[in-house]
């Protein structure tokens, strides 16, 4: 492999992704602001999220919350409703918590180095690296997985990108590449390069402005190049929810424990090692809860609805059971349950597997 910290190269490779970047980029609203509440929005969304996915939550969001101020202001429910469909909701909990922060210790006005934003909650390095340079013109790099994957194919780099340790090679190699009078526009450029460009698999060698310069092109190493060791195989989960009905009101509660889903709403839950649950069991369940069906006669479950997390899967079966009479106040106290109506339940945040299920459900 060369060696990467040759200048030879780096004069060359910021000002073909300049004169790239205007002919290409997509036009995005958050690439129309410095305003830093609007662009910090815009990076908390994409996170783990795709443009096209994420874009309809963006406009939502600065629709709702217009200022940070607003969004600080806002009910945690309200917010994480707003979310919902976005997954990894642990970021939407840290927004609402950073907007917070944001005004009671900052005065409502983001930070504006990057140093000081790194001290907002949920705020990472290239979280901070973005807004600094974005909003601030700071010249400070970003890493993200577009950046990755393009310094390690056109400059050589086998390191390994999912390891802590290379974070350190792609990172000062970056912030020997970015120029200090539009390090926005470079950042921008390089991970827009990243995106449409030289993407993970059948990337554009064939148009690409750094071909002839590209060590992965020259020596036939595009899809080997970035090297990234393969993730643990994730477990999977087998949950059975009691949807515990009453006249025309279901009960649900809020997942307080640090789990997936937290802050969302879902049933009463047990988790099992089978995806089975006997009518038996069921019962017992039941039971243990001081819940009195309305007949012994269970219903069959639901069909299972399966969801995919970054590192474990869930396998759903939903059990309606009726009960003979409202759950008593010692009860709710007890599992945290809630009778809720129709209307009140689509105003809940929930995760997309109890939105699935739930839109099978008469009322």
């Amino acid at each position: 492999m060369p060696d990467s910290s040759s200048p030879a190269l780096h004069p060359f490779f910021a000002q073909a992704l300049l004169d790239w970047y205007p002919r290409h980029r997509r036009d995005l609203p958050w690439r129309h602001t410095r305003d830093p509440y609007a662009i910090w929005l815009s990076e908390v969304i994409l996170q783990q999220t795709r443009v096209r996915q994420g874009l309809p939550y963006y406009l939502d969001f600065v629709t709702t919350y217009p200022t940070v101020q607003n969004l600080a202001a806002a009910p945690e429910d309200e917010v994480m409703r707003h979310w919902q469909g976005l997954g990894y909701y642990s970021r939407a909990r840290n927004m609402h918590h950073t907007a917070q922060q944001v005004v009671a210790e900052y005065a409502g006005r983001f930070p504006a180095t990057y140093l000081e934003l790194l001290k907002l909650r949920g705020v990472g390095q290239y979280t901070a690296a973005a807004i600094a340079s974005f909003a601030y013109g700071e010249q400070v790099a970003v890493l993200d997985g577009n950046v990755f994957r393009v310094l390690a194919r056109v400059f050589g780099i086998a390191d390994d990108i999912a390891a802590p340790a290379s974070r350190r090679v792609f990172q000062e190699l970056a912030n020997q590449l970015i120029p200090a009078d539009v390090p926005d526009q470079f950042n921008q450029a390089i991970m827009e390069f990243g995106a449409i460009q030289c993407t993970p698999v059948k990337p554009d060698c064939l148009f690409c402005p750094l071909q002839s310069r590209c060590y992965a092109f020259q020596h036939g190493m595009v899809q080997e190049l970035p090297v990234k060791s393969k993730a643990k195989a994730g477990r999977t989960r087998y949950f059975h929810y009691l949807v515990l009905r009453h006249g025309e009101q279901v009960y649900l509660r809020k997942r307080s424990a640090k789990d997936i889903w937290q802050g969302l709403y879902d049933f009463a839950l047990t988790e099992t090692e089978s995806a089975t649950l006997a009518p038996a069991e069921l019962l017992a369940l039941a039971d243990e809860l001081g819940v009195q069906p309305a007949t012994d006669q269970v219903e069959e479950p639901s069909q299972a609805y399966r969801h995919v997390l970054s590192h474990q899967k869930v396998e759903a079966r939903f059990h309606p059971i009726w009960l003979a009479a409202p759950l008593p106040a010692a009860t709710l106290a007890a599992t945290g349950l809630a009778p809720f109506s129709a209307a009140q339940i689509e105003q809940l945040p929930k995760a997309v597997l109890i939105s699935n299920y739930l839109k099978t459900v008469r009322f």
